[in-house]
């Protein structure tokens, strides 16, 4: 029974860019169902920060019991729908950045308009700042400190701050012989 419910949780890989890719997330978080568990894996570095707050709306509108798995790189606007997830985890090799919002626009715009640009995004990295610090459940000023002026997080200081669990990452089974796995290391030594 354990086994069947393992196969019947969806599992999403939140790879590359976020803005790329964001239709095709969307959609298949939808499919889980209200309220249902699925797992996330994340190796993103990160990608439109609207992108990232949608598929974060997605997730706790939707109450999803999301199961966060940083297998890489969760960085950026990727942190967000990570921070939803009810349980997270890291690896000792996950890295997370955390770094003020940037924008850009490769449209040619007025100075008034890239005035009001400035004034929004500045208006939307704090709130955003303070719903991340919320998500994760702890004070503003310890994100702040990640932020500003961007710092790289490692899996172990991530959940050593009690913000996720340490996946300790046992050696790849490579192949079977004789009825019994070995990994990696016994193989080299066998020969």
């Amino acid at each position: 029974m354990e086994r069947n419910a393992r196969e019947e949780t969806p599992e999403i890989a939140f790879v590359g860019d976020l803005t790329d890719c964001e239709g095709d997330l969307t959609r298949q978080l939808l499919d889980v169902p209200a309220g249902g568990q699925c797992v996330l894996y994340f190796d993103s570095p990160g990608g439109s920060p609207y992108s990232g707050t949608s598929l974060m709306s997605v997730i706790l509108m939707r109450g999803l019991q999301a199961t966060g798995v940083v297998t890489g790189e969760c960085s950026s606007a990727a942190l967000w729908p990570f921070a939803a997830c009810t349980r997270r985890l890291v690896t000792p090799y996950s890295v997370l950045l955390f770094h003020p919002m940037k924008w850009q626009s490769e449209e040619n715009v007025g100075l008034a308009e890239a005035a009001e640009w400035a004034r929004h995004f500045g208006h939307l990295e704090t709130e955003m700042d303070h719903l991340l610090a919320d998500l994760l459940g702890v004070p503003h000023p310890e994100i702040a400190r990640w932020m500003h002026p961007g710092r790289y997080v490692s899996g172990p200081e991530f959940a050593g701050a009690g913000l996720a669990e340490l996946a300790e990452l046992k050696a790849l089974r490579l192949f079977e012989k004789n009825g019994a796995a070995r990994t990696k290391g016994r193989a080299k030594a066998a020969r």
